[in-house]
This record gives C-alpha cells, structure tokens and sequence, in this order.
C-alpha cells in the first residue's frame, strides 16, 4: 500500500514542529451495496475508497488530517501542514518501525468480489420473494445486500507497522405491513465477518418470513398500555439496550472527560451482582470483531463489570493517556477520514443460571420486549427511551397477546441495579453504531434478561 520508506519519511514530517507521537492510517476499501424494492432492483453500487490519515499528538491534543492523494510528496505536504498547529521545540528521533504479524481469526472461504453479482441479485430476489408471501398483509419489501473488503496499513512513531484484511458481508430485509390507514415495519439483517460463505449458514427465505412475521405480528396487535411495570427483554437485539444506554457511557470518550455517568466508579457496585458485561473484539467471525483496532492494538475480551462490580473501560490511545490507562483494542473508525475514538466491538450481558421459561413463569404481569428497535440515550446521565419493535403482554406468568406503541424510559445505571434474573440463551444482533468517529459495525448481545421495574410508554394509558 505504501512502501516503509514513505512511511518513515511522513512520520517524521508530522513530527517536524515537535509533536509527541505520529500515527498514519492507509485505507484500501471495496464494497458492494444493492438495494431491492418491490422485486426490482433499485440501486447497485460497487466501489473503492482509499485514503490516508494522519495524526499527530501533542501532550494531551490531537491534530487530525486525511487525504486520498498518496504521492509521497502530497503526504509530506500534508503532514507538515498538520503539526504546524503544533508550536514546540522538535524533539530527536529515530524510527525503526518494525512489522507486526497478524494473528487472523476470522478466515474467510469466499472472497465476496469472487461471487457473481447475479447470484447476490438471486439472494435478494429469493429473500423478498419470501417475504412479500408471507401474508397478505405485507405491502412493501425491500432487501439489502452488502459486502466490504476493507485493507489497512497502520504505523506510527512508536515503531508499529501492521497491515490487515478486514470482510463483512451482511444481508437485510425491512418489511411494512399495512391495515386500515396504518403501517408496522418488521426488520431482520444478519451478518458476520465472513465471505460469502456466510450464506451457508443465512437462509435468506428465513430472513424475509422473520421481517414479515414482526410486520404482521405488530399491525393486527392492540396498543401497549403504559406504566411502571416488570420488563423482560429478550436475547439478540434486546442487547440494544444495553450497547446503547451502558456500553456509551464506558467508552472512554465520555469517561476521559467526566461526561458519563460512569466516570471514577472502577471498583464500585453499578449493577445487579448477577450481571457481568463483556466487549470481546475477538470472536472469530463475529460481526464487530477485528485483528487489530483502528490503531494496531490487538483487540482483546475486555469485562467491563463482573458481578455488578466496574471492572473496566473501553480505551484508546488518546484518552488513555489522559486517564493513565493502556488501550483496550478499543479504538475504531469508519475510515481514513475520521480519527479514531474509543468504540465498542461485541457487546454483551453475558449468560447467567435462569431459564427462558423460568424467567416468563416467574413473572406476575408485566412487558415481554422480543424485539427493541431505535432510541437514543445520553450518555453524562445515562437516560434513554427505546422503542420496542417486537412486544408482548405478559399475565399470570405466560406471554400472552402482542402490543404495540411501546417505548422504554429509564436511566442506563438503575437499569443494570433493577435486573433480578439473567437467562442462559445469549445470543447477538447486527447493528451499526454512530459516535464520534463515525459508523462502526457492532454486535449487541445478551441473555434473556428481567428488569423488575421500568416505566412504559404507551398509547393505551395506565393499567
């Protein structure tokens, strides 16, 4: 991508006003985007984007900037224009920048770009087909199919030079089923680190049926009435709760400045003891996984709270330094045009000793939430609203009729205090998350989880 001499060169032209540290990001990226609406397909796009970044430290500030001209000459230019926000003394130095191997856990079988377009428009046929059979009901379909293959080159001062291959392919369907002037959407996408072998374990036909399913479930469901009540959230995307309204607030991007809400805990008690939250980078295949972050550290199996306990956040290199603390692997960007910030991988309450059954069966009346769509939280005080995508009434201990109109309203750290039981079937969802540095994918995960107190909006009033 660039060769090591340039490398040195551009590192040393970053550092040429007296900076203390200089990192350059090299980004080579593939990617394959179709969209289908109605059984036609109405947008396909495939395309390269490659950039470098490059950053530059001066105690505890950060110059940032990026480029797609790669002449050694222009990134001399650019990184010289760069640290002239910099006004120090130049300090000596000698770079011996030294290449890291790789350690690769996610192999790939099937390099995307190898599979024919035509039978990526046969998956969305197929999966569209499937869902727009699934009843009368659903009135507009559309599927998605994405693939990425995304090259980086990373070095910086302190003598890293790694280089690694990074593939997501991901494949989404977004249902709308219609009813007497009313529309409920029902949403399904999964997707891995993987090629695209990754449909040897997708049925696409089974995603479209899953989407439509939610639609229709949510379309001819009564509205959800609103309280304070017990709240079971579900495995998979009920992990939403926990990324959003939790894992922001232990990014080190908040904690560094004091504006989450859980700033100097470490060591305290800010859950229920029966809960252990994990952000693992490591998993192979996993959809937020990686080799490397965004600034060559390997990633790592990060616990953040054991036994309702802090135990950790998730640091990278720039607020590390200003918490004294060393990067997690933590460090993530959606590409060369954006610096890299404390981000989260996989994400996940992990499994505890209850049953799915025993966790229903011991709940009087209350909210089953199968499924949380979007919200939003802030993460200095931890409060949040989510909406549920998927619910269900919960009576004398059996999940009963499908409600809809229901949202989630609480605070991120009374949530984790209020959990009194933790299932033992944790699974992951899908997703991509915007922070500073942009758009990320990320797994959500979790457990069947109880909440035994949290408010409920709803359309239906009180009960």
């Amino acid at each position: 991508m660039l060769n090591k001499k340039v490398i040195e060169n551009v590192l040393y032209a970053a550092l040429s006003t007296g900076g203390d540290f200089a990192e350059i990001f090299v980004e080579d990226r593939f990617n394959t985007n179709i969209n289908m609406v109605g059984g036609y397909v109405e947008n396909s796009i495939s395309g390269r984007d490659f950039g470098v970044g490059i950053r530059i430290f001066h105690g505890l500030n950060s110059i940032y900037a990026y480029t797609n001209n790669s002449k050694e000459d222009n990134l001399i230019k650019v990184a010289k224009e760069a640290a002239l926000a910099i006004k120090s003394s130049k300090k000596d130095m000698i770079l011996n920048l030294m290449e890291s191997n790789i350690n690769n856990r996610h192999l790939i079988k099937i390099m995307p770009s190898n599979a024919e377009k035509a039978k990526k428009v046969e998956l969305l046929k197929r999966g569209y087909e499937s869902a727009k059979a699934y009843d009368p009901l659903i009135t507009q379909v559309t599927s998605n199919y994405f693939d990425e293959e995304q090259n980086v080159l990373i070095a910086n001062s302190e003598g890293l030079m790694v280089q690694d291959k990074r593939v997501r392919t991901r494949f989404k369907i977004q249902s709308v089923a219609s009813k007497d002037g009313e529309t409920q959407i029902g949403f399904y996408g999964p997707g891995g680190s993987m090629g695209f072998e990754i449909f040897d374990k997708i049925d696409v036909e089974e995603v479209g049926k899953e989407a439509s399913r939610i639609a229709k479930t949510m379309i001819l469901a009564d509205y959800c009435p609103s309280g304070v009540m017990p709240v079971v959230i579900h495995n998979e995307f009920g992990g939403v709760l926990f990324h959003e309204a939790c894992g922001h607030g232990l990014e080190a991007t908040f904690v560094s400045k004091r504006t989450s809400v859980f700033a100097d805990k470490l060591g305290e008690q800010v859950a229920s003891p029966l809960v252990t939250a994990i952000d693992d980078g490591t998993i192979p295949n996993e959809w937020g996984s990686l080799n490397r972050d965004d600034e060559g550290t390997p990633t790592q199996r990060n616990v953040l709270i054991e036994n309702g306990i802090l135990k950790s956040y998730l640091v990278d290199k720039l607020n590390g330094k200003r918490m004294g603390m060393e990067s997690t692997g933590s460090a993530r960007r959606q590409s060369y045009k954006f610096p890299p910030t404390s981000r989260m991988n996989n994400t996940f309450i992990a499994n505890g000793n209850s049953t799915f059954e025993e966790i229903i069966s011991s709940t009087e009346k209350g909210l089953f939430a199968k499924k949380l769509g979007g919200g939003s939280v802030n993460p200095a005080t931890g409060d949040f609203n989510f909406a549920v995508m998927e619910g269900y009434l919960i009576e004398n201990g059996k999940i009963t009729k499908p409600v809809r109109g229901a949202t989630l309203i609480g605070t991120g750290i009374k949530v984790l205090e209020n959990i009194d039981m933790v299932g033992n079937n944790q699974t992951f969802g899908q997703g991509v998350c915007g922070s500073l540095s942009g758009m990320v994918p990320t797994n959500v995960g979790q457990p069947t989880i109880r909440i035994k107190s949290l408010t409920v909006g709803g359309r239906k009033g009180d009960e």
